[in-house]
């Protein structure tokens, strides 16, 4: 019931529009045999991709039980990191597949609430002029109720999923019983007739039978929450039979009256069924929004947790799912893009241009990340990655071909997006690196400076100082600023480096590691991987076993509050490095993301050039 809710939305709410795609424009004639050829693609399509690629294979490319791009990114890395160019290519790679996969959370709400919305037309023609107004109020609502978080309305998504699955079942099957020919299109054959007597129209078709696949990566981002078992029970026993049941009853329903080519879904429904029909749809698409939009709150989370986006305010709206997060920068930047996208396009048939084309390109991605997994993380032999994973990468390869020529009609709009993500990503990750570089060259080593210091120690204090620095055995400049000023030293002083892995999970048994400095000093790293909850405090807690005991009511956090400040010659671009500056400064507090009490950190700025 739960994957119903949450995995199964978006590509449920596809037979809102996909199959009127196909025909709309005009250019498929609406042949008996055309008809049949374009529901025997749609069923190969849902049959090959989402049953056998995602489902079959790369449900079991599980990063410790954990799906979706970012997790399959740490997943491939890992497997060849004593390959650093190779690795460093695969990243940029998977960190342009994550910025898609945030432009696709920009599309899905915009297309499917609008063409939920715009069922009204087929209740009453004079519904056309309210389409967009009511839509955005829609999606204005869904997105200024996220702060509340998912948990109290989520016990909901289930039920109502299965009322919609059932739904158009049963609207599929009471046409398909009226004309049971389309059931023909099972057999292969009608698709591949329909390609060579028309390749290039099948090739430019191939681009609307796509958007029966959007909704297709959530089988596997959103495994770590339910588990295989129940995502592919849900799929085969309830989902992809209503799916065809659907598509087939718009195609029967077509053959029979093709002036309803329009909008042939709400067309399926007898004229008293319709408004309650609108009213379920619009439900399903916002709950198939809703999904997306938690699903890039935790991409996200999982971004920072890698060092590819700076920290940002996460809140947590459930004290028993740390899953259930609200990031309110990103809430408000995906309104914003939603509100572009509703008013620019107008329409879904407009949007569809758009749409397709950064989830086809995902897809290409996910399968490359999976040969790499197959090859050198699971060790299988070169011949058989290559006949798993190729057969998938040229079906990909060809539906982001059909999508690409849709670009100048839209398809510009979330390649652009996400270029936009990608070059923040990688301004990033590359101010990091050279902002550590620069306070490496400048650093000196915390033994040899302890040892000095203790030569004539200063005087201390009860209590215990926390120092973070980024790296492990590096004097902080926060201690030399407390030393300078304050010209004291505490009776403990713990010098934490918080460090972000390539996995999911980091139990605690793996937290710590603790090294003594001697003089009541230790060095102290603390693991996270991408999916743990940083917070400090809780984790210190566990030196107790150490020799060491952190009062909380009597430890101060230092740390550093750096200013960038980019300078001329070697290192990124000066437009890059002034991002990087700006970024870094408006970053959320260290101390918010570690979840250091607020009365109990002192911060010392510092500047360092880059």
């Amino acid at each position: 019931m739960g994957a119903l809710g949450v995995v199964y939305g978006d590509i449920g709410t596809s037979v809102l529009y996909a199959f009127k795609e196909v025909f709309v424009s005009g250019h498929v004639p609406l042949t008996h045999d055309n008809i049949l050829g374009v529901l025997s693609m749609f069923f190969w399509a849902l049959t090959l991709i989402v049953s056998l690629k995602y489902v079959a294979l790369i449900m079991r490319a599980d990063n410790h039980g954990e799906g979706g791009l970012m997790a399959l990114l740490a997943l491939a890395s890992l497997s060849i990191h004593d390959n650093p160019r190779l690795r460093s290519v695969l990243l940029v790679v998977g960190v342009f597949g994550v910025a898609l996969f945030f432009g696709d959370g920009v599309i899905t709400p915009a297309i499917s609430v609008l063409s939920a919305v715009e069922g009204l037309e087929v209740v009453t023609p004079a519904a056309k002029r309210v389409v967009v107004p009511l839509s955005l109020v829609v999606l204005f609502l869904l997105f200024v109720f996220q702060r509340r978080g998912t948990g109290d309305i989520g016990k909901f998504f289930g039920p109502v999923m299965v009322l919609w699955f059932l739904g158009i079942g049963v609207l599929g099957a009471v046409q398909v019983a009226g004309n049971p020919s389309v059931l023909a299109a099972v057999f292969p054959w009608h698709a591949l007739r329909f390609a060579m007597a028309h390749p290039g129209l099948a090739f430019i078709t191939l681009g609307a039978v796509f958007l029966c696949l959007t909704g297709a990566e959530a089988l596997y981002a959103d495994m770590g929450h339910f588990g295989k078992e129940p995502i592919r029970i849900a799929w085969f026993g309830l989902v992809m039979p209503c799916l065809v049941l659907n598509y087939f009853g718009q195609g029967a329903l077509v053959l029979a009256e093709p002036e309803t080519v329009a909008n042939p879904f709400f067309m399926l429904a007898p004229d008293w069924a319709q408004l309650p029909l609108v009213a379920l749809a619009t439900a399903a698409t916002v709950i198939a929004s809703q999904a997306l939009i938690s699903g890039a709150f935790s991409a996200t989370k999982q971004t920072i947790q890698l060092g590819f986006l700076p920290r940002l305010s996460i809140l947590h709206t459930s004290i028993h799912d740390t899953g259930q997060i609200y990031i309110p920068a990103v809430n408000w930047a995906l309104l914003a893009g939603v509100v572009m996208a509703v008013t620019f396009f107008g329409s879904s048939t407009a949007l569809a241009a758009a749409y397709g084309i950064s989830v086809s390109l995902v897809m290409v991605i996910t399968t490359l990340m999976t040969f790499f997994v197959l090859r050198y993380g699971w060790g299988y032999p070169l011949l058989l990655c290559i006949a798993a994973t190729g057969f998938f990468l040229v079906m990909d390869l060809l539906f982001f071909a059909s999508n690409s020529l849709k670009i100048v009609q839209g398809g510009w709009f979330p390649l652009a997006m996400a270029a936009v993500l990608y070059v923040i990503m990688s301004t990033w990750k590359e101010g990091r690196a050279l902002l550590n570089a620069s306070l490496r060259q400048d650093a000196l080593k915390l033994q040899d400076f302890l040892d000095s210091v203790f030569l004539s120690p200063p005087t201390r204090v009860d209590g215990t100082a926390v120092f973070l620095t980024a790296e492990p055995g590096i004097v902080p400049n926060a201690l030399l600023h407390n030393l300078k000023h304050n010209k004291v030293l505490h009776r403990q002083n713990l010098f934490v480096t918080v460090r972000n892995h390539e996995v999911p999970w980091i139990g605690l048994d793996k937290r710590l590691e603790v090294e003594p400095l001697g003089h009541d000093c230790w060095q102290v790293i603390v693991h996270y991987g991408f999916k743990n909850d940083p917070d400090l405090p809780s984790a210190l807690a566990q030196l107790r076993g150490h020799g060491c005991d952190v009062d909380p009511m009597n430890t101060s956090y230092f740390l550093s509050r750096d200013i960038i400040i980019p300078t001329m010659g070697a290192g990124m671009a000066s437009w890059r490095e002034k991002l990087f500056a700006q970024m870094h400064h408006n970053a959320s507090g260290a101390a918010d993301f570690l979840h250091l009490p607020n009365n109990a950190v002192v911060e010392l700025g510092s500047k360092i050039e880059i």
